[in-house]
């Protein structure tokens, strides 16, 4: 389904309607603006026709049941921090913001769960877990921004997954609201289950394609005990540094946190926290044309587990220092946090997020290289070390990358394909890789997948055109 891509204002039949069942509609030009829009440096062609703010789950489900009469297309949103093009609300559709769940609904230490609505935020999660000694370990570099009920749709990654999982090993159960407003629960809260088909985990990164996640059970843990250790290194160019964070995850050294970052990734950082944001910390010190990468430890073992990656880093050629002080390391993981806040300040960003087999680390820098050089575009570029999860980025003018830019991208996608990865290791799809899908899945699989939507939402208002192609959904 795709409508017409020219301002298209809401039916005064509809508002009526949304407005009668006690929806809040939104229909003023700077609501409907900022849902055209999410972290992805894309925006949808047109405005939506409106945008419906729910406070509960009836109100998803009330939403639903009225755009599914009337065949409207509903994009459901959260925080807005996506970096997929999954929940740009363009002309013709229905915005359904979820913001507003935003209740933790229960926490249950002694079974290590908590259960929240879609809204809640990860730093909100975890600042009412930390009294009770727990956490909830999935933490996209976006933590205090990004909300459970978006993470779990996009199956969100991060900082942590190389120890701790991807947000789908957190997730013990959903409630989903479908197209046509049936609440659907799914999952458990036992630590084990296998009854039936794993539907949690095909709603986990669908991408709000088969429905609308409204709340989760979630697994939390205890608190790691102790102080972590950071490691921190700088590296005379990014395949050494590269090669370095293969080796440790080669010596089965699993830390909390392993990132690296690129020459013109932390130059570009650098400049925009200005040296007193970098003093007292070894990032002051790595000079220009490095890497830097650093580690975490946590944990019973952390210093034993630190001195060896401190080795392998050295091994490697890196210039390196260890820290017990955990304000040193949080302050060294802030400079890695602030990647995209630093992009962003050039221009419009996008973001891409490859992924390859952890040997294969450094063949992919050195063919990220090899593309920046021949096209002359900078791709600065970042990378969850410790699960092969690159981010190359392109600052662009605009809106929209050019044609350059996406030839450069496309570049990339296949060099990673060829080395045994994947299109996105954690920002999902969306709009933005929905044309190289069948390159990774091939036709058949993409064709079961299209089927799949078709069964849950087979009148395909659920986010059109996200994922598949236009005219596959």
């Amino acid at each position: 389904m795709t409508p017409s891509t020219a301002p298209q204002p809401a039916d005064p039949s509809l508002l009526a309607e949304m407005t009668g069942a006690g929806l809040d509609v939104a229909t003023d030009a700077r609501s409907l603006e900022a849902a055209r829009a999410d972290k992805s440096g894309q925006r949808a062609t047109g405005r939506p026709m409106a945008l419906v703010r729910a406070h509960s789950v009836a109100d998803v489900q009330q939403c639903l049941r009225i755009a599914h009469a009337r065949g409207l297309p509903v994009v459901p949103r959260g925080a807005g921090t996506g970096l997929a093009g999954g929940a740009m609300g363009g002309a013709g559709r229905l915005v359904l913001d979820l913001a507003g769940l935003d209740r933790i609904l229960e926490i249950d230490a002694a079974d290590g769960i908590a259960v929240v609505e879609a809204g809640v935020l990860n730093g909100d999660l975890n600042d009412a877990l930390a009294p009770l000694g727990l956490w909830y370990a999935p933490d996209p570099a976006s933590r205090a921004i990004c909300s459970i009920g978006g993470n779990i749709a996009t199956n969100a990654g991060g900082l942590l997954c190389a120890k701790y999982g991807v947000t789908r090993e957190a997730v013990l159960g959903l409630s989903i609201v479908l197209a046509d407003g049936t609440l659907l629960r799914t999952g458990r809260r036992t630590v084990k289950g296998v009854a039936g088909y794993d539907l949690t985990a095909l709603f986990t990164g669908s991408e709000g394609t088969l429905g609308v996640i409204v709340e989760a059970t979630v697994r939390v843990r205890p608190l790691p005990p102790g102080a972590p250790v950071t490691v921190a290194a700088a590296f005379p160019d990014v395949e050494a540094a590269a090669s370095a964070c293969s080796a440790v995850t080669a010596a089965r050294l699993a830390p909390s946190i392993l990132e690296l970052m690129g020459a013109d990734a932390f130059s570009r950082v650098a400049d925009f926290l200005g040296p007193d944001a970098l003093a007292g910390t070894p990032a002051a010190d790595v000079a220009p044309g490095e890497s830097f990468v650093v580690a975490q430890c946590d944990g019973r073992g952390a210093a034993e587990e630190a001195a060896g990656v401190l080795a392998a880093f050295a091994s490697h050629g890196g210039r390196v220092e260890l820290t017990e002080d955990a304000a040193t390391g949080e302050r060294l993981l802030a400079i890695r946090r602030a990647f995209h806040g630093a992009l962003e300040a050039r221009g419009s960003v996008l973001i891409e997020d490859v992924s390859v087999p952890r040997s294969a680390l450094p063949a992919m820098f050195r063919a990220i290289e090899a593309i920046s050089a021949r096209t002359g575009i900078p791709i600065p570029t970042i990378a969850h070390a410790g699960d092969g999860n690159l981010h190359p980025n392109f600052v662009v003018e605009g809106d929209e990358p050019d044609d350059a830019v996406w030839s450069a991208a496309d570049e990339l996608f296949r060099a990673a394909l060829a080395l045994g990865g994947t299109l996105t290791g954690e920002h999902g799809v969306g709009v933005l890789k929905r044309r190289w899908l069948a390159d990774e899945l091939g036709p058949e699989q993409v064709e079961w997948q299209r089927r799949i939507k078709s069964l849950f939402d087979p009148s395909g208002i659920l986010n059109p055109d996200v994922m598949f192609e236009p005219g596959m959904s």
